[in-house]
Protein backbone atom coordinates (compact mmCIF):
# COMPACT_ATOMS: atom_id res chain seq x y z
CA UNK A 1 0.00 0.00 0.00
CA UNK A 2 1.51 3.33 -1.01
CA UNK A 3 1.22 6.51 1.03
CA UNK A 4 -1.64 7.97 -1.06
CA UNK A 5 -3.69 4.81 -0.46
CA UNK A 6 -2.99 5.10 3.23
CA UNK A 7 -4.14 8.72 3.25
CA UNK A 8 -7.31 7.70 1.41
CA UNK A 9 -7.91 4.98 3.98
CA UNK A 10 -7.50 7.49 6.84
CA UNK A 11 -9.48 10.18 4.99
CA UNK A 12 -12.22 10.69 7.57
CA UNK A 13 -9.78 11.12 10.46
CA UNK A 14 -7.48 13.42 8.48
CA UNK A 15 -10.26 15.61 7.10
CA UNK A 16 -11.85 15.88 10.53
CA UNK A 17 -8.52 16.94 12.04
CA UNK A 18 -7.91 19.44 9.24
CA UNK A 19 -11.41 20.93 9.50
CA UNK A 20 -10.93 21.20 13.26
CA UNK A 21 -7.67 23.14 12.74
CA UNK A 22 -9.38 25.40 10.18
CA UNK A 23 -12.18 26.13 12.63
CA UNK A 24 -9.49 26.84 15.23
CA UNK A 25 -8.49 29.93 13.24
CA UNK A 26 -11.79 31.61 14.16
CA UNK A 27 -12.65 33.37 17.44
CA UNK A 28 -13.50 30.98 20.31
CA UNK A 29 -17.22 31.85 20.40
CA UNK A 30 -17.52 31.20 16.65
CA UNK A 31 -15.64 27.91 17.00
CA UNK A 32 -17.98 26.74 19.73
CA UNK A 33 -21.08 27.34 17.63
CA UNK A 34 -19.66 25.90 14.41
CA UNK A 35 -18.29 22.78 16.10
CA UNK A 36 -21.53 22.01 17.95
CA UNK A 37 -24.08 22.78 15.25
CA UNK A 38 -24.23 20.22 12.41
CA UNK A 39 -27.41 21.48 10.78
CA UNK A 40 -26.63 22.93 7.35
CA UNK A 41 -29.22 25.68 7.73
CA UNK A 42 -28.29 26.69 11.26
CA UNK A 43 -24.56 26.54 10.49
CA UNK A 44 -24.02 27.19 6.77
CA UNK A 45 -20.43 28.44 7.04
CA UNK A 46 -19.25 25.68 9.37
CA UNK A 47 -20.77 22.99 7.19
CA UNK A 48 -19.41 24.64 4.03
CA UNK A 49 -15.92 24.57 5.56
CA UNK A 50 -16.24 20.86 6.38
CA UNK A 51 -17.57 19.98 2.91
CA UNK A 52 -14.92 22.10 1.19
CA UNK A 53 -12.19 20.42 3.26
CA UNK A 54 -13.51 17.01 2.19
CA UNK A 55 -13.61 17.98 -1.49
CA UNK A 56 -10.20 19.60 -1.33
CA UNK A 57 -8.68 16.57 0.39
CA UNK A 58 -10.03 14.32 -2.38
CA UNK A 59 -8.60 16.63 -5.07
CA UNK A 60 -5.31 16.72 -3.14
CA UNK A 61 -5.11 12.93 -3.14
CA UNK A 62 -6.01 12.56 -6.80
CA UNK A 63 -3.73 15.43 -7.88
CA UNK A 64 -4.37 14.75 -11.55
CA UNK A 65 -6.23 17.89 -12.59
CA UNK A 66 -5.14 21.42 -11.65
CA UNK A 67 -8.62 22.74 -12.44
CA UNK A 68 -10.18 20.26 -10.01
CA UNK A 69 -7.74 21.31 -7.28
CA UNK A 70 -8.45 24.99 -7.98
CA UNK A 71 -12.19 24.36 -7.96
CA UNK A 72 -11.99 22.58 -4.62
CA UNK A 73 -9.79 25.35 -3.20
CA UNK A 74 -12.10 28.07 -4.43
CA UNK A 75 -14.88 27.27 -1.98
CA UNK A 76 -12.66 27.72 1.07
CA UNK A 77 -10.82 30.69 -0.40
CA UNK A 78 -14.09 32.49 -1.15
CA UNK A 79 -15.38 31.91 2.39
CA UNK A 80 -12.19 33.20 3.95
CA UNK A 81 -11.60 36.10 1.55
CA UNK A 82 -14.80 37.86 2.60
CA UNK A 83 -14.03 37.49 6.29
CA UNK A 84 -11.93 39.82 8.39
CA UNK A 85 -8.63 37.99 7.88
CA UNK A 86 -5.26 39.20 6.72
CA UNK A 87 -4.21 37.33 3.55
CA UNK A 88 -1.81 35.10 5.51
CA UNK A 89 -4.57 34.23 7.98
CA UNK A 90 -7.08 33.60 5.22
CA UNK A 91 -4.81 31.15 3.43
CA UNK A 92 -3.19 29.41 6.40
CA UNK A 93 -5.79 26.63 6.11
CA UNK A 94 -3.80 25.12 3.23
CA UNK A 95 -0.70 24.71 5.38
CA UNK A 96 -2.66 23.33 8.31
CA UNK A 97 -2.94 20.13 6.26
CA UNK A 98 0.85 19.75 6.65
CA UNK A 99 0.40 19.78 10.42
CA UNK A 100 -2.29 17.12 10.22
CA UNK A 101 -0.11 14.86 8.06
CA UNK A 102 3.01 15.40 10.17
CA UNK A 103 1.16 14.71 13.40
CA UNK A 104 -0.26 11.51 11.96
CA UNK A 105 2.70 10.10 10.02
CA UNK A 106 6.02 11.90 10.58
CA UNK A 107 7.45 9.70 13.31
CA UNK A 108 6.37 6.47 11.65
CA UNK A 109 7.68 7.45 8.20
CA UNK A 110 10.95 8.75 9.64
CA UNK A 111 11.52 5.44 11.43
CA UNK A 112 10.76 3.40 8.32
CA UNK A 113 12.88 5.60 6.05
CA UNK A 114 9.89 6.62 3.92
CA UNK A 115 9.97 10.33 4.74
CA UNK A 116 10.26 11.17 1.02
CA UNK A 117 6.60 10.22 0.57
CA UNK A 118 5.52 12.77 3.18
CA UNK A 119 7.76 15.39 1.56
CA UNK A 120 6.10 14.72 -1.80
CA UNK A 121 2.69 15.32 -0.23
CA UNK A 122 3.98 18.51 1.37
CA UNK A 123 5.11 19.72 -2.05
CA UNK A 124 1.53 19.26 -3.23
CA UNK A 125 0.36 21.31 -0.26
CA UNK A 126 2.84 24.07 -1.14
CA UNK A 127 1.49 24.09 -4.70
CA UNK A 128 -2.06 24.28 -3.35
CA UNK A 129 -0.96 27.31 -1.34
CA UNK A 130 0.20 29.03 -4.52
CA UNK A 131 -3.06 28.25 -6.30
CA UNK A 132 -4.99 29.50 -3.24
CA UNK A 133 -3.04 32.76 -3.31
CA UNK A 134 -4.02 33.34 -6.95
CA UNK A 135 -7.67 32.57 -6.16
CA UNK A 136 -7.61 34.82 -3.10
CA UNK A 137 -6.19 37.71 -5.14
CA UNK A 138 -8.87 37.26 -7.81
CA UNK A 139 -11.65 37.09 -5.23
CA UNK A 140 -10.44 40.19 -3.38
CA UNK A 141 -10.17 42.05 -6.69
CA UNK A 142 -13.79 41.13 -7.46
CA UNK A 143 -14.89 42.31 -4.02
CA UNK A 144 -13.13 45.66 -4.41
CA UNK A 145 -14.56 46.04 -7.90
CA UNK A 146 -18.07 45.46 -6.56
CA UNK A 147 -17.48 48.01 -3.82
CA UNK A 148 -16.28 50.63 -6.31
CA UNK A 149 -19.30 50.02 -8.53
CA UNK A 150 -21.62 50.33 -5.53
CA UNK A 151 -20.04 53.65 -4.53
CA UNK A 152 -20.40 54.90 -8.12
CA UNK A 153 -24.07 53.86 -8.19
CA UNK A 154 -24.74 55.49 -4.83
CA UNK A 155 -23.03 58.72 -5.90
CA UNK A 156 -24.91 58.76 -9.19
CA UNK A 157 -28.23 58.22 -7.38
CA UNK A 158 -27.48 61.01 -4.89
CA UNK A 159 -26.60 63.45 -7.66
CA UNK A 160 -29.71 62.46 -9.59
CA UNK A 161 -31.92 62.93 -6.52
CA UNK A 162 -30.33 66.32 -5.92
CA UNK A 163 -31.27 67.10 -9.53
CA UNK A 164 -27.64 67.74 -10.39
CA UNK A 165 -27.91 65.02 -13.03
CA UNK A 166 -30.89 64.74 -15.30
CA UNK A 167 -31.58 61.39 -16.92
CA UNK A 168 -31.94 61.76 -20.65
CA UNK A 169 -33.24 59.20 -23.12
CA UNK A 170 -29.74 59.08 -24.63
CA UNK A 171 -28.15 58.12 -21.30
CA UNK A 172 -27.47 54.42 -21.23
CA UNK A 173 -27.28 51.99 -18.36
CA UNK A 174 -23.45 52.07 -18.47
CA UNK A 175 -23.43 55.61 -17.06
CA UNK A 176 -25.10 54.46 -13.87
Amino acid sequence: MDFSDRLAQDRAKLVSGWADLILGTYPPETQAVWRKQTDRFANPVGMAILEAAQDLFDAFLAWDDAEQVAGALEALVRIRSVQNFKPSQALCFVYLLKKVLRDAYLKELAESGELAELMAMETRIDNMGLIAFDLYSQTREQIFSLRVEEVKRAQYNLLRRARMIVDSPAAGADER
